[in-house]
């Protein structure tokens, strides 16, 4: 509610003061000799090049030629609001005044004209801070070292035969005295130097005199056959 009453009263106070505006331009243009429609056409010339720069200055706002021609048309329409204020004697209007007043339509063809066909003038963009680019290596560089292409693949390894660890002897039982196991050993190894051939089991047991379950852990340790 408060911003449509708002907005009414911007109106109308434009409406307002575009009347009287109108109306000071309409008088000080008879004053200075333009009567009938000639005079209604001051008022109208005035506000459509005070309208054109504005619109120019929205869209180029760095535009010199847009605030001159602003200028122009607001010291015009300023001017005829204080020139009928009683300041000059708009019975007896000066020769300046009428030349002013004449000579207007073509400064104010002259202005529109320039201010539709003559491109804006472009805005500076604003400065950007250069950003420090990272330093790139040079790998070009002769004291740089020379890399070959690719790199040296290894030869393929020549196959390798699976080659079985050789047993090594066999954990002497906690049963068997080691005494026992030397003098199995002598025996075995006088039958292998005398024959040529690994000393048998049986022969084994003939000459130790002992159980079968030792004579046969005794020959698994020293690998009789």
């Amino acid at each position: 509610m408060n911003r449509s009453i708002r907005l009414d009263a911007v109106l109308v106070q434009a409406v307002i003061a575009g009347a009287l505006s109108f109306s000071h331009l309409h008088d000080l243009a008879e004053a200075a000799g333009q009567s009938g429609w000639k005079a209604w056409a001051y008022p109208i010339s005035v506000d459509l090049l005070l309208v054109a720069a504005w619109r120019r200055l929205r869209t180029a706002r760095g535009d010199r030629a847009a605030w001159a021609w602003f200028a122009i048309a607001l010291f015009a329409s300023l001017g005829a609001n204080i020139a009928t204020a009683g300041l000059l004697d708009l019975a007896n209007a000066p020769a300046w005044l009428r030349i002013v007043v004449a000579g207007w339509p073509a400064l104010a063809f002259l202005g529109g004209t320039l201010l539709v066909h003559t491109p804006a003038e472009a805005t500076p963009a604003p400065e950007t801070e250069a950003t420090e680019e990272p330093p790139v290596a040079d790998l070009h560089r002769a004291d740089a070292p020379e890399l070959d292409s690719a790199p040296e693949q290894p030869e393929p390894a020549a196959e390798l035969r699976a080659v079985e660890p050789a047993p090594g002897p066999k954990p002497v039982p906690a049963s068997i005295p080691p005494a026992l196991l030397d003098h199995a050993r002598k025996l075995a190894d006088h039958h292998r130097a005398t024959t040529g051939t690994p000393l048998p089991i049986d022969n084994l047991r003939a000459q130790l005199g002992l159980p079968a379950t030792v004579v046969d852990s005794i020959a698994a340790h020293l690998q009789l056959a």
